[in-house]
This record gives C-alpha cells, sequence and structure tokens, in this order.
C-alpha cells in the first residue's frame, strides 16, 4: 500500500480559521470541507479523522463523496489518499471509552458506500485506526481483537433458523483493521519495540505504522527531552527491520519549536532534525496561519522527501534514558510550580475547535508530576502569550549532564540552538519582572517556580551566548503584546484577550 507522507490534523493551534468556517470554532460540516481543503489545495494525502474527546461526524466517507464527488473520481479514498480514524482509548478515557464501538462499528458502512461509489474496485476507505495513550501490546491487540470478533465476527450470528446477520444486512468489509499504537509517554517509548512485537504477534501483520507524539512529550518532559524521545523511538523502530518487522514511523509536530518546528522557514531543519519519519502532521497553524503558497511548498516538499529520506544511526539508549531523566527532573519541578498560573491564564486562550468538556486526566488536560494542566496547544499559548516561551523552562538542566552526555544530546539533537534562538525573539525578561513583583503571583504561589525559570532565562544568555528579547520589528510588536497582556491579566480588564490574539497572529501559531 501507498504509505502516506502526509497527515492532516484537527489540533487547535492556529489563530486565523479558514474562511468557510461560519463562527469562533471549526465545526461540524466545517471539518467536511477541511478535509477536502487538505486533499485539494494543500495537497496532504491523509486526513486524521479524530473520534477523542470531541463530537465527530461519522458519516465523513458518504458527505466527501457525495459533496465532492469528481475529486474524489479521480483521487481514490484508500488508494491514493487517506482518512485515518483516531479513537477514545477505553483503557484511559473512561467516560467516553464507548465512543470507540461507535467509531469502529461506522467502518463497514464506510466500505458500503464507498463501494457504491466506486465499484466492485473498492479499496476499503478506512481500514486504520490509531489508538492514542497506548502504553502496551494488550491495548493495541484488544481494539484489533474487537474489530474482528465484534464487528466482523457477528456476520455469523443466527437471527433465525439458517438465516444470518449476514443474509440481512450482507457481508461487513474490511475483514480486519490495521492498528497505529500513539506512544506519548517516557515508559513507553523506551518499550516501543515490545508493543511493536506484541501485537504483530497476534496479528500477523508484516509491517505496520507507529505513531510517536511530539507534544505530549514536550509537556510532560520539556523540549530537549521531547527530541531525544523522538530519536530513541526511531532508533528502536529502525532495530526491528532486523526482526523482519517494518514499521513506517509518524511524528505529530505543531509550528512552535517546543511542539517540533515545521514552519516554511525552518523546513530544512526539520527535514533533518526528523529524517527517518515517514509521515509528518499537517496541523492546523501551518494549513491556516501562513500564505496558501507557503503551506503548499511544505507539504509538497514533506510529499517529496520523506519516502526518500532514511537514516538508521546508533546510540547509547541507557546514555540518552539518563539524559532525559536529568533534564525533566528539573523542567518538572519548574512546571508543577508554575501550574497554577498557567490554569489562571488558560481560560483566556482562544478556542479553535468544538471540543467536549472534559474533567480530570481522562480527558484534555495532563498531568506533570501532581500538577494538572492544559493540553500542549493551550500550555504554549498560554506561556507565548506572557513573554515566557515553554522552550526554556528546564533550560539550565543541561547543567546536570556530564560531557560524554551533553555530546551525546549535540549528536541527537542537532538544531537545538535555531530552535532556542527562535523563541528566544519571543522572550520578555521585563514580562517576567513584573510578575516576580505582582500580588497575583504570590496570590498564586508560583514565585518560586518564577526565580528558578529565571534562573533558567539566565543560563541561556549567559552560558548558551542566545541574548533574549526580539532582533526584528515584528517581534517588538509582540513583545508590546504581551507587555499589554501581562498588565490587563494584573488588572482584570476584558482586553486582555485581544492581546493573546495579536501577538498569536504576529508569531504564525497559537499554541
Amino acid at each position: 500500500m501507498k504509505i502516506p507522507a502526509t497527515m492532516s490534523t484537527q489540533h487547535p493551534d492556529n489563530v486565523f480559521n479558514p474562511p468557510w468556517v461560519r463562527g469562533e470554532v471549526i465545526a461540524g460540516e466545517d471539518e467536511i470541507i477541511e478535509a477536502f481543503y487538505a486533499f485539494k489545495e494543500l495537497g496532504c494525502e491523509e486526513q486524521m479523522w479524530d473520534w477523542e474527546g470531541k463530537d465527530v461526524d461519522p458519516h465523513v466517507i458518504r458527505k466527501l463523496l457525495t459533496k465532492f464527488p469528481e475529486f474524489f473520481k479521480e483521487k481514490e479514498l484508500g488508494r491514493e489518499i487517506f482518512v485515518t480514524y483516531r479513537v477514545p482509548n477505553p483503557e484511559v478515557e473512561r467516560a467516553e471509552r464507548k465512543g470507540v464501538i461507535e467509531a469502529l462499528e461506522s467502518i463497514p458502512r464506510a466500505y458500503d458506500v464507498a463501494r457504491e461509489f466506486y465499484g466492485d474496485r473498492c479499496t476499503p476507505p478506512i481500514f486504520e485506526v490509531i489508538l492514542p495513550l497506548t502504553k502496551s501490546a494488550e491495548d493495541v491487540v484488544k481494539l484489533f481483537k474487537y474489530y474482528e470478533k465484534v464487528i466482523i465476527g457477528r456476520e455469523a450470528i443466527e437471527l433465525g433458523e439458517g438465516f444470518t446477520v449476514r443474509d440481512w444486512v450482507g457481508e461487513f468489509h474490511p475483514k480486519y483493521i490495521k492498528v497505529i499504537p500513539l506512544v506519548e509517554d517516557l515508559e513507553s517509548i523506551f518499550k516501543v519495540s515490545e508493543i511493536v512485537r506484541g501485537y504483530v504477534k497476534v496479528s500477523k501483520v508484516k509491517s505496520l505504522r507507529v505513531f510517536i507524539a511530539r507534544s505530549d512529550p514536550a509537556l510532560n518532559y520539556g523540549l530537549f527531552s521531547a527530541v531525544v524521545l523522538a530519536k530513541v523511538a526511531l532508533m528502536k523502530l529502525n532495530k526491528l527491520t532486523e526482526e523482519g518487522i517494518t514499521t513506517y514511523p509518524i511524528i505529530g509536530t505543531g509550528s512552535s519549536p517546543f511542539r517540533g518546528h515545521l514552519t516554511p522557514d525552518n523546513l530544512s531543519n526539520f527535514l533533518s532534525e526528523y529524517s527517518g519519519y515517514r509521515t509528518v502532521t499537517v496541523q492546523s497553524a501551518l494549513k491556516y496561519d501562513v500564505p496558501l503558497d507557503r503551506s503548499k511548498k511544505v507539504v509538497k516538499a514533506l510529499n517529496d522527501e520523506l519516502p526518500r529520506r532514511y537514516v538508521k544511526w546508533e546510540a547509547d539508549v541507557k546514555l540518552l534514558k539518563s539524559i532525559v531523566i536529568k533534564l525533566a527532573n528539573r523542567y518538572r519541578e519548574i512546571v508543577e510550580g508554575l501550574a497554577p498560573l498557567i490554569n489562571f491564564v488558560a481560560p483566556l486562550i482562544p478556542k479553535r475547535r468544538a471540543r467536549k468538556l472534559h474533567v480530570g486526566l481522562y480527558g484534555y488536560s495532563r498531568e506533570v508530576n501532581k500538577a494538572k494542566l492544559p493540553r500542549a496547544i493551550t500550555f504554549v499559548a498560554v506561556l507565548y502569550s506572557l513573554g515566557l516561551p515553554p522552550e526554556f523552562i528546564g533550560l539550565s538542566g543541561l547543567l546536570r549532564l556530564s560531557e560524554e552526555e551533553f555530546a551525546e544530546l549535540e549528536s541527537v539533537y542537532k538544531s537545538w540552538k535555531y530552535d532556542l534562538l527562535f523563541a528566544s525573539r519571543y522572550a520578555s525578561v521585563e514580562n517576567l519582572e513584573l510578575l516576580l513583583i505582582s500580588s497575583l503571583s504570590r496570590k498564586l504561589r508560583v514565585m518560586r517556580a518564577l526565580k528558578l525559570l529565571k534562573d533558567d532565562l539566565s543560563y541561556c544568555e549567559e552560558n548558551l551566548g542566545i541574548k533574549l528579547g526580539p532582533k526584528r520589528l515584528s517581534e517588538r510588536k509582540h513583545l508590546n503584546a504581551t507587555n499589554n497582556f501581562l498588565i490587563a491579566l494584573l488588572e482584570g480588564t476584558k482586553d486582555a484577550i485581544e492581546y493573546v490574539t495579536e501577538a498569536a497572529k504576529i508569531r504564525g501559531f497559537l499554541g
């Protein structure tokens, strides 16, 4: 099968909305049009259809084929371009766990619709499902087996003597699905080989796609640790080829350096940094906060380059794990302390997607140690709006590394200095100083964390030689917007939200 290089997603990291959106958020029929736009205008080869944490249209295939028949006659779904479900993980998202049943139920119905459209030569339009928060092979096997035993297996159920479900409603296709494990935490990434082996043993597949998260590891462990984990995953997946298992890794990246730094200006660095990944996500900021011609060039470059780029490299896994843990410990100490401030500001970040309301870890909040935090996009948006880019949190943890560890880190994370240089232009030492003397910080009890962050910023300037603050006029405008935002926040005025949007438009992404 063709392995798509670019996966359009529904991540709400955009500040501008596309012209067809009728309100403030992208929802409902907007997402049908968005999928078509990603295929037709941008040239994306795949659309993630996200059942996790949001109301989703289960009739996406029928609506795409009926609304845009000429395009989909030319580009066949399931053969040339793809729709791939992301479903709730029943082990984690307890209140939404039955949503996985609804999603799987819709797959055979989508096949019937596509067969009516394409005829007997029809390829199943949906045959892969992404399982988020995968921690073990058992997680993946349960989803695989449920489809096989319940969705397909009920064909043979007798409704009367000699009369089966198959006789009543017809056969069910496809006969099996492939599950794409989405691995998001440190422990699971280090045992990703075990997860794949366990799934392959049961499913008998000889090749599979494996999705490695980039944003949640950054939220949980910091920028440097997230990049190292992405490379550890790649190395472990590459080694599986020696066992006859072919993997096609997917990396989920956004526009900010903290979330992967996939932008037109950073494309060359990105292709070098994540060489070896076969599919890359194209998130909303890249689709809507960048001029269309530039977005299309990025997508085309990814489509052209990713199939040709294959890097097989070796590294000391134990050394890399030591690096991640040392850096993550410093990062998590500060983030846990900053959590009250981050959560205080989070409601001011504009919403760009219709989401369900969530309570606790199962939905759209995350935990770092004992602190609950918003999801990564809102987290990044909050900190950039305050003039405190998250790329610098825990940075002085580099002092904890041995010379050998620092050398290994530099060999693994090639563009770390460029990423920090980008973020440095949006940092405001003035804002940090203002927060340090504010009554809000004392009330929220974030003073100690702010002082630790100040040490990180000082380390960046004094030890890494990266000067903080704007370099260009647009960045000075961003500085003004973040200054105004903080003042409005401290004064409790309603115009604080306007400054969030103003700053996001300047830097080219919400979060």
